[in-house]
């Protein structure tokens, strides 16, 4: 187990300039891995504003990382044939690897594939895309099943982020050995801080996407509170938040700020100073900033989703059910009256000893060794 290998992380999902905020809990197990092993990682991603293909390498937090853009292109034959090369020309660059790690099954799963029957080399599956989950499965095609079925049958192990996840891949006809792994957190950045917030103080974090994660909802919530709760205040990060500007004008909600996608210290801090954390999705797998948040002691109300419940203690805050908006009020209202006190100590360690990133490396590091052995 103190054997240092080296890991070959291949990623359908992965933060670049075309989308920095894409897969970026990808990067965080990438980052973890690479505490302890050797990592290389290689994303593709088609970019409008090519004409020529371009390739990129960085070491970030110890992570090789090659990032190659892609013109996008209607010709679908052409852009599987680029996408095998940009693939597999770097992997013919690098000198030996150990074990081959997947992020998303489907597509780049069909490289393990050809690296495990042509190149004898295992691969093990970790998976978050939520639309596994009925009905969002029904709009996957027959032959990215029948591939994506292949691909899961062949793994070493598929380590779904909740056993949630597992059991909807097992229903969508994917068998395989699984072996479930959260999410990671970097607890030095996100732990608790001294400071107490001067208002009542929620935050919000995510792509913005309404669908998903009910921005709209959450937003009508805040507008009602104001005249219940004087002092709130109200965090929106992420991504192009700014497009609510409007809608919240309407509300005439008062006290929020809308910032833009920022780095993860910079996601702690605002974290850290908050009285408390909503996730209020239609539907999930694990996201990281519920997990970020217990990090940072600061307790949690989410909607009842997908994996959500496996790592969400009774005391840590409320589950309640999706598009629940009278649910959320009142949950806001029991922590801002302080109807239900909370242990910031025991939430921290909770998440340190779940998900911290020792934890999570480690976890991945026994499959590795199982593999080789």
């Amino acid at each position: 187990m103190d054997k240092k290998l080296h890991i070959l992380f291949l990623s359908s999902w992965y933060p670049s300039k075309v989308s920095p905020s894409n897969g970026d809990f990808i990067q965080r197990h990438a980052e973890a891995v690479a505490t302890k092993h050797n990592v290389t990682l290689i994303h593709v991603i088609s970019d409008k504003n090519l004409k020529i293909n371009k390739n990129t390498f960085q070491v970030i937090n110890n992570v090789k990382t090659h990032i190659f853009y892609l013109p996008e292109t209607n010709n679908r034959i052409y852009k599987l044939y680029n996408f095998f090369k940009s693939y597999i020309s770097t992997i013919k660059t690098i000198k030996y690897f150990d074990v081959v790690h997947v992020n998303i099954t489907f597509p780049v799963g069909m490289i393990a594939l050809y690296l495990k029957w042509f190149k004898n080399k295992n691969y093990i599956i970790s998976e978050h895309w939520s639309k596994y989950q009925y009905p969002h499965n029904i709009s996957i095609g027959i032959l990215e099943k029948f591939i994506t079925k292949i691909i899961a049958k062949n793994a070493s192990f598929i380590s779904p982020v909740t056993r949630h996840l597992q059991h909807e891949m097992i229903d969508f006809g994917l068998n395989g050995n699984f072996h479930p792994i959260p999410n990671v957190v970097n607890t030095d950045f996100f732990n608790i801080s001294k400071n107490k917030p001067k208002e009542f103080t929620i935050t919000h974090v995510s792509g913005m996407d309404t669908k998903i994660k009910n921005i709209e909802g959450i937003l009508r919530v805040i507008s009602k509170l104001q005249t219940k709760i004087p002092n709130i205040k109200f965090n929106l990060i992420g991504n192009n938040s700014i497009k609510y500007k409007t809608f919240i004008e309407e509300l005439k909600i008062k006290n929020i700020q809308l910032i833009e996608q920022i780095p993860n210290h910079e996601v702690a801090n605002y974290m850290q100073n908050s009285n408390v954390f909503v996730m209020f999705s239609n539907y999930e797998n694990l996201p990281c900033v519920i997990l970020e948040s217990f990090a940072c002691g600061v307790p949690v109300i989410s909607t009842n989703v997908g994996g959500i419940k496996e790592y969400f203690p009774s005391n840590f805050g409320f589950l309640i059910p999706s598009k629940d908006e009278v649910a959320l009020e009142n949950a806001i209202l029991k922590i801002s009256n302080n109807d239900i006190r909370f242990d910031k100590i025991l939430i921290h360690n909770y998440a340190r000893e779940n998900f911290g990133v020792k934890t999570i490396s480690n976890s991945f590091s026994k499959l590795y060794f199982k593999i080789l052995t």
